[in-house]
């Protein structure tokens, strides 16, 4: 099934999927074994950062091959591309899904840089997303500009655009107070316009408020930060405590914690469908 197809299913069953970013092997490893152990089907994403880290071709590859692996029932996403040119790159070499962030650019510029990536992805048949609002970025929390209901139906309809990034009450990062995300909000947006809905910054947000976002239309749901902190802590922690140097002995603790974390995170999602209002 593609993306596409699968998140307009979730959205018509009030379901949700993970988005999952990975920075290497281990990290892929991790989401990826969550997955598997909980059964569940998986999003696995790339920033344009990882991408210049590993390499285009051996980011792809080695998603693919994971997801061959763990048998799990995924799809690889470009994370915030605003490269065109890698944009383009991604869907070429196979990605099901590319977002495609001109969020920062006036209105008019997003529609058109956002309709022309649809566009190119037609041949392919794959699935785009794009943001519209403002989804602040760490240190920048402040700056927040709500999605509005109006404008989310104009952008869809005027670009094609399948998902939409909206700006919610989430941000990047780590949140230093607990966000309040616009539950209200997410359900005035999802009920004029017929794309699926992607929660970003979903790292710290309480478990009641990604559920009921869920419930109010959101159909994709990012993670990422807490992906790099739990593996980072226990690492850390590790190495604090042993003199081993084999790297072969160290990854899997990290790994074990990650996946412990988005197994959690994929728990919290796939129970909010069980969730009466």
């Amino acid at each position: 099934m593609k993306l596409q197809e699968k998140l307009l299913l979730n959205k018509k069953e009030g379901k949700a999927l993970l988005a999952t970013n990975f920075y290497n092997y281990e990290t892929l490893t991790a989401v990826l074994t969550a997955a598997k152990e909980t059964d569940s089907s998986l999003i696995v994403q790339l920033s344009e950062s990882s991408i210049h880290y590993l390499g285009l071709d051996m980011a792809y590859k080695m998603a693919r091959a994971g997801l061959a692996k763990h048998e799990v029932e995924g799809w690889i996403h470009l994370d915030h591309g605003q490269n065109t040119d890698l944009v383009k790159a991604c869907i070429d070499i196979g990605f099901d899904s590319v977002m495609i962030d001109a969020s920062e650019k006036p209105i008019t510029e997003n529609v058109e840089i956002t309709k022309s990536i649809v566009n190119y992805a037609a041949a392919k048949d794959i699935n785009v997303e794009a943001e519209l609002g403002y989804i602040a970025k760490l240190d920048q929390q402040q700056k927040m500009v709500y999605t509005q209901p109006d404008e989310a139906k104009s952008f869809v309809d005027q670009t094609g655009v399948n998902a939409l990034a909206i700006a919610v009450g989430s941000a990047h990062g780590f949140y230093k107070t607990t966000p309040n995300l616009q539950i209200d909000l997410i359900g005035e947006i999802n009920a004029v316009t017929n794309a699926a809905l992607v929660l970003h910054g979903s790292s710290g947000i309480p478990a009641d408020q990604i559920q009921a976002a869920v419930r109010q239309g959101i159909t994709k749901i990012n993670l990422a930060t807490e992906i790099k902190n739990a593996f980072m802590l226990k690492l850390k922690a590790h190495m604090n405590a042993t003199d081993e140097i084999d790297l072969r002995k160290v990854f899997p603790v990290a790994t074990e914690a990650a996946k412990n974390l988005v197994k959690e995170k994929i728990n919290v999602i796939n129970d909010a469908s069980l969730i009466k209002l």
